[in-house]
This record gives C-alpha cells, structure tokens and sequence, in this order.
C-alpha cells in the first residue's frame, strides 16, 4: 500500500464535527484503492468545507500557511437547487503544514443566502463540515509527451482505475469528469481517438471538457452523496475547472449525504 497522510493537528486548527466521520471513510477508500495497486499521493489533492461564515475555515487556514483565492477563481456551486460559492486555497508542498499531512488545496464553500445556508445546515453535520475528501491519485509519467499523446494515455488509465475501485468497493462511482488541455479538445483527432479512449463507458457516464488555464484534471466520486473523490492532475494552473464544478455541484453532490 502506498503512504497516505492525514493531516495530524487537525483538530488543533479546525473544529468539525464530521471530522473524523470523513477521515475515517477515507483511510478505508484508500487501503481498498491501494490493495487493487491504484497508488495514491500522500497528501489530499483536496478537501470542500461547507462554512459560514467563510472566516471560520478560512482564517485558520490562512494561518497554517494557505494561499486563499491563490487562482483568482470563484467557482459558482449549485447544490441541491441552492447557491454556494466555492474560493479556493492553496498549500505549498514546501510548508511544514504540508508535511504534516495538509491538504494541497482546500474548497471554501460558502452559501449565497439564507435559503442555501438552511439547507447547509439542516442535515446536521454542523457549521462548518466537511462535505467530501479527494485523493489524488499519482499520474503516468509524462516522458516528454505532447499533450494528444499524453491523453492516450492517462484517459484509458483512468478508466482503469474507475473500474478497479468499482469493483473493490461495490458502490456506483460518480461520473469520470475529464478536463482536457484546450489544444487535445481541438483537435482535429480529437473525435476520432475520443471513441477509442472511451470505448466500453457509456455517454452518460462521462463528460469531457476544456480545462482552463490547460493541464489535465480528471476526477470523480467513489460513495454515494458525494463524500470521498479521486483526482488525477497534471499541469494545472488553477484549482478546479468552472465547468466541471456545475457539473459536480448540479448532478455528483449534495449536501444530504445520508450518513446520519
């Protein structure tokens, strides 16, 4: 099994009551991923907390050494028909926070307004929670690859990798959301190769899109109501893609989670 952290003061920093709920679905994704030889990163790629106001997350974070809004993104997240934005954080791999085991970024998610922070809070979970965990998980080496060609490869991985943890855990995965360098989106083999890439997953089953600021994110959910993700990154210049938030926020969440 490869070595995974979880960030160890973290009730030092943060004071959440499905804290250890979360930490704990996710050390068991994680021995059930790395024991189908799916090898993760140490560190989280990322956390979303769910908070109001966004200071109670944020302030503390700012003081372990993130960088909130390091992307200069807001990412508009309509969860269960309600309203929420999503301001981004970022660590450095070089802070001692990180080699305590820190997330790499963390999403800050806010409610618009009182009808989204009613709904935030009635299932209970608390002001703030955590409302899911991503690992990442490690990418093909890149060997010097042009972006086209790097899609033929880390596209049919991830793939795998879907399959893999579906049938190690049992339960639906969410859908594999790829964000692709605008140049693979464009082109002119794009059409042709995306019917191989994805032969045998059906259409409803993922979506494909241009990742802003290029490099490559592709993600999805492995338990139901959205409460442990994967991600796969490489070469990304900010957090997530605005696109790829609808579509998590719309259809892949909620804030009803059933676990209580």
């Amino acid at each position: 099994m490869s070595s995974v952290k979880l960030p160890e003061d973290f009730s030092s920093w943060l004071e959440i009551s499905n804290a250890a709920e979360r930490f704990g679905e996710a050390l068991e994704i994680a021995t059930q991923t790395t024991g189908v030889g799916v090898d993760l990163l140490e560190n989280f790629d990322h956390a979303a907390i769910f908070t109001d106001p966004p200071q109670r997350v944020a302030g503390p974070l700012k003081k372990l050494g993130y960088q909130v809004g390091w992307d200069s993104r807001c990412y508009p997240s309509p969860v269960d028909g309600c309203d929420y934005i999503n301001v981004s954080a970022k660590l450095s791999a070089e802070t001692q926070a990180h080699k305590r085991g820190w997330f790499d970024h963390v999403a800050i998610v806010h409610p618009v307004d009182p009808e989204a922070y009613d709904l935030m809070l009635s299932h209970g979970y608390g002001n703030p929670f955590i409302h899911h965990l991503t690992w990442g998980i490690v990418p093909p080496d890149r060997r010097g690859e042009d972006d086209l060609s790097y899609a033929s490869c880390v596209i049919p991985f991830m793939i795998e990798v879907r399959q893999k943890i579906c049938q190690v855990i049992g339960d639906k995965p969410g859908t594999l959301i790829c964000a692709l360098p605008p140049g693979v989106v464009a082109h002119s083999d794009f059409a042709v190769l995306s019917r191989k890439w994805f032969a045998g997953i059906s259409d409803d089953e993922v979506q494909v899109e241009s990742m802003q600021g290029g490099g490559f994110l592709l993600q999805f959910f492995v338990l139901t109501g959205g409460r442990i993700e994967v991600a796969l990154r490489e070469g990304t210049s900010q957090t997530f893609n605005p696109k790829s938030v609808d579509k998590i926020s719309r259809d892949e969440i909620s804030t009803n989670q059933g676990t209580l």
